[in-house]
């Protein structure tokens, strides 16, 4: 009796759902891994709402308080607050590690000025305390423009970043009316680190109440750049934030929605095929079988 013959098959295709959910399962992949960034970049896009706590006790500690060391405590939250800045910052460790390091030892300084009563000490430090909290400023507004898709801690980051901006003018503030000879605000009114934040604030929201303004030349500068920026940063940075604000697990916006739609036309292309195409498929592959 003759051998039977094998059939001769054509080679086995993989089914088009199983290579569409590949490419759905490689576009999730390349977003999870940060679209292929070797900087080693954090995930998300940090925990802003730990850094808003930290700012909001900060005000209030400042606030309903007073004293040297008080001042020196406040230092070293501001030192607090850029290190959570730099731990989410798009930089390399190297940056970031120098960063702190260099913030490390100028708040040091800084506090021990503090601590001594120099004014011009005390001045100095008030300086280097409006520079950390711009460079903080400029970190978390650089991350949260950096994010594909806007979330609730996006809006954190914004409203963290606003606050801090508010705390680096009263700094400001603070540095002229302690190195400068004639006094900061009209009328004979107290100079202090509540009045300057309140001023400060109230300047950066564009309240005006009136009760509290600059006498000299310098803060009425300073005064009138912290009122524009409170107004472009409320009109552009939080409004289109707040307006491209998407749920958690929500396709219709940012990057992993785009990349995921795009993975799935191939399925949907083989999904809306005739059936007719397919059932010709099917008999022509039969056909094509060759049997002893």
């Amino acid at each position: 009796m003759a051998p039977r013959r094998p059939y001769d098959t054509q080679p086995s295709r993989a089914p088009a759902r199983s290579r569409a959910g590949e490419s759905v399962t490689h576009a999730s992949s390349q977003v999870a891994a940060g679209r292929g960034d070797n900087r080693g970049l954090p995930p998300s896009v940090g925990r802003y709402g730990i850094l808003l706590l930290v700012l909001i006790a900060t005000y209030l500690l400042s606030a309903f308080t007073n004293g040297r060391l008080i001042t020196g405590l406040q230092v070293a939250l501001f030192l607090v607050l850029l290190l959570i800045a730099l731990r989410t910052a798009p930089l390399s460790r190297r940056t970031a590690r120098l960063i702190g390091a260099v913030a490390l030892a100028g708040s040091a300084a800084a506090a021990a000025g503090v601590l001594a009563g120099d004014t011009a000490a005390a001045g100095a430090a008030d300086i280097w305390n409006g520079l950390l909290l711009l460079v903080t400023a400029a970190v978390i507004v650089r991350r949260v423009l950096g994010q594909p898709t806007v979330t609730l801690q996006s809006i954190y980051g914004a409203l963290s970043a606003y606050m801090i901006i508010g705390l680096m003018f009263a700094a400001f503030y603070a540095a002229i009316g302690r190195l400068d000879n004639s006094p900061f605000f009209a009328n004979g009114q107290p100079a202090n680190v509540k009045t300057y934040q309140y001023f400060s604030f109230a300047t950066l929201t564009t309240l005006g109440y009136g009760d509290f303004t600059a006498a000299g030349n310098n803060g009425r500068a300073i005064a009138v750049l912290e009122a524009l920026t409170g107004q472009v940063f409320l009109a552009t940075l939080v409004a289109r934030l707040v307006a491209g604000f998407r749920q958690p697990g929500d396709e219709g916006g940012g990057l992993d929605g785009d990349l995921t739609r795009r993975a799935r036309r191939p399925a949907a292309r083989k999904r809306q095929r005739p059936a007719a195409n397919r059932n010709r498929a099917r008999s022509g592959r039969r056909t094509s079988r060759r049997i002893p």
